[in-house]
This record gives C-alpha cells, sequence and structure tokens, in this order.
C-alpha cells in the first residue's frame, strides 16, 4: 500500500494516527439471549468464518506490540467459545489488561475458577431487576436467576464487577433498584447504558424509546446516587442521545483511542462503522494490525476533523465531540459527513426528536427479538 496515499480522510485531507489504547474483541457473534436492542450487526458472523484461538493470540500480541493497554472480550456471549479460558490466557501472555463483557449465561463456577489468574475484570449485563422483566426482553427463560449465581461465582472467586444495565423504556422507572442490587452484589462500578439505536435496535425503536420525562428523571436518579455511593461505587451514565444538546464523542473521536476486531477478524474503527456504506474495511487475515489501524481507508475516512463541513467545521466542539456519531448521521441524515442529527446546530436535529417523542408515545411493546440460527460450536 501506498502509506503517504493511504494517510488522507474521506475528502483527501491528511491525517495523522495516534496509538490506540483499548480493543474490543468480539469472539463470537453467538449469544443464548436474543436481546431486541442487539448491538451486533443484523448480518452475523457464522461459526466457520470465527478466527481461531491462534489468530486472536496472535492478534493479542500485535495489538500489544503498537501500544493498547486493555482488551474487553466480548461478542455476542464470549462463554460460547469452548476455548474462552486459552483466548484469556493468549491475551494475559500478550500483557494486557483482559475485561470479560458477559451475559452470564453458559459460564459455570468452575470455567470462573480457570479464568482466576487470566481475567482482570468481569462486565455482567444486566436486562432487568426481576425474572419478569429480564428473562422478557432478552428471551431466554431463566435468565435473571442465573446471572445472579453467576455474580455470586464471581464475588466468590474474587472477579472485581461492573454490572451493565442497559435502559430503555421498559425498565428505566426501576433504574433505582438497578443500583441497589448493584450496590447489594458489591460492584465496584455499574453502567447504565440507555440503548442506542443501530443496527437490530432501531427494529425496536416504538417499544424502547425513553420519554423524556423518564431521561430528566434518571440523571437525578443517577446524580444522587453518585453523591451517595461516592468513594463505593463508580456510576456511569450514557443517556439517549436524542435527548442530548450536544453529541457525544463517539470512540474518543473516530480512529484515535479504540478498535473493535469482529468475529472474523474484521478491524473497524467502530461498533457499527459497517452500516456507513463505501467504507473499505481489511481483516487481521489480509494485513497487520498496526497497518490497519495507521493506513486503512476505514479509519482515515473520519480523523481528525479536516473532513468536517459546516456548522461542524468552524464549530468550538469540534475537538470535543469530532462531530459526534457518523453511524447516526447514514442511519437519519442518510449521510456520514452530516452533522449528527444529535447535535441541536443540525439542521437534521428537529426531525430526530419529532421521530424519538412519536417513539416515546407509543403503545407499542411488541419485541423483535434476536436469533441466530444453530451451528455446531467450534
Amino acid at each position: 500500500m501506498d502509506q503517504a496515499a493511504a494517510r488522507h480522510d474521506i475528502l483527501g485531507n491528511p491525517v495523522q494516527a495516534g496509538l490506540p489504547m483499548a480493543m474490543l474483541a468480539e469472539l463470537t457473534h453467538r449469544c443464548p439471549l436474543s436481546c431486541p436492542y442487539c448491538s451486533n450487526p443484523v448480518e452475523l458472523t457464522r461459526i466457520s468464518a470465527e478466527l481461531s484461538t491462534a489468530e486472536w493470540a496472535d492478534l493479542f500480541r500485535q495489538a500489544a506490540d503498537m501500544g493498547v493497554l486493555h482488551v474487553h472480550l466480548s461478542g455476542g456471549e464470549p462463554a460460547s467459545r469452548r476455548d474462552l479460558r486459552e483466548i484469556a490466557a493468549a491475551a494475559r501472555d500478550a500483557g494486557l489488561y483482559v475485561n470479560l463483557i458477559t451475559s452470564g449465561i453458559g459460564l459455570t463456577e468452575a470455567r470462573l475458577r480457570d479464568l482466576d489468574g487470566l481475567v482482570d475484570h468481569v462486565q455482567l449485563s444486566l436486562q432487568g431487576i426481576d425474572s419478569d422483566m429480564a428473562d422478557w426482553i432478552s428471551g431466554y427463560a431463566g435468565s435473571f436467576s442465573r446471572k445472579m449465581q453467576v455474580a455470586e461465582w464471581v464475588r466468590a472467586v474474587g472477579f472485581p464487577i461492573t454490572l451493565n444495565a442497559v435502559v430503555h423504556r421498559q425498565n428505566l422507572d426501576r433504574l433505582p433498584e438497578m443500583i441497589d442490587l448493584a450496590e447489594r452484589l458489591e460492584c465496584r462500578r455499574i453502567e447504565v447504558a440507555t440503548v442506542q439505536f443501530h443496527g437490530w435496535a432501531d427494529l425496536n425503536r416504538r417499544p424502547l424509546m425513553p420519554t423524556m420525562a423518564q431521561a430528566q428523571r434518571a440523571r437525578e436518579v443517577v446524580n444522587a446516587a453518585r453523591t451517595r455511593l461516592r468513594g463505593r461505587m463508580v456510576i456511569d451514565y450514557v443517556p439517549a442521545d436524542h435527548h442530548a444538546t450536544y453529541p457525544k464523542s463517539c470512540m474518543g473521536g473516530w480512529g484515535s483511542t479504540g478498535l473493535n476486531v469482529a468475529p472474523d477478524g474484521t478491524v473497524l474503527p467502530c461498533h457499527a462503522a459497517q452500516t456507513i456504506p463505501g467504507l473499505e474495511f481489511q481483516t487481521i487475515r489480509e494485513a497487520p494490525l498496526a497497518e490497519i489501524w495507521r493506513d486503512g481507508p476505514a479509519f482515515n475516512a473520519f480523523r481528525g476533523t479536516g473532513w468536517m463541513r459546516e456548522p461542524c467545521s468552524s464549530c468550538a466542539r469540534r475537538e470535543v465531540d469530532f462531530g459526534g456519531c457518523r453511524c447516526q448521521a447514514m442511519a437519519v441524515a442518510r449521510d456520514p459527513l452530516a452533522t449528527d442529527p444529535v447535535c441541536s446546530l443540525s439542521p437534521h436535529n428537529a426531525r430526530l426528536r419529532a421521530m424519538a417523542e412519536a417513539d416515546a408515545d407509543s403503545d407499542d411493546v411488541a419485541l423483535v427479538y434476536r436469533r441466530m440460527e444453530r451451528e455446531t460450536s467450534r
């Protein structure tokens, strides 16, 4: 590849890559749950295309060599991989901090004890505060009781634990109980993450979109809990984009601090980047990770600020939010170069808010579940 020619954004402006700090390793798209807000692509990677244990091990070494400090082992459900222990060991051998992101389904006490010394932290997802809600949202009977058992095993082994509470209109009113549960489980952290409406989640906008009143109340609950639990538990809150005045800095800026690797080795600047047509993605089977990060056309497409149009290009926040989410601009404005419609300065903002209000006012509670056809496990 002509590296000098490659380091330009989508408009031809020169860009310079920094060093990534974190990598999301999506080990598989297989998952026992059928969550209606699943953030994985609509087209899931089949087992036959997944990276092998050896390929993941080589990738972790490459990542560490280029400056990555920590890796998040995710999916799908990473416990669906029978070689999870070997993959975690490879990440540890590479010198990475290892975070396991899991639904808990598929983990046993024995498997968790096998991961002791290989995994630094466990992040457990939560779909609801009781069986009725959690099992309905996940589409998996018995998921809540199983998660609570896994949480006890995690504590017994001694892993630090984060509770990842995915919230939406159906469960956001019970946020105080979610925080109380995290406290009882002695979590170091709870991440209150509002559903982001990309990919599969876009099919469930009407039953899941929170109301403005819910979002305002959630902010009050989070602020009060942060004061009460200061020094004991960290509370991160990711509000709904549609209720914001300005967009979030997606991935800390496109191609600046983090990267995602899909189950088949495709390297992505963000989780939903493949929803943007016309971008060229590479896999670690085609090129070294450092080369993809530095010279990959998808990574350079929206790096920095040179690609921005007005009002972003002259905005004082252009190096704060870096134009927001390119995937959201594509989804709503049908143009990845557009100002993120979340931004109050975007010409598409009024339409986005009207769409969100209409979804939130809907009485529709019918969920379209995410299911993957079964294959023989690796």
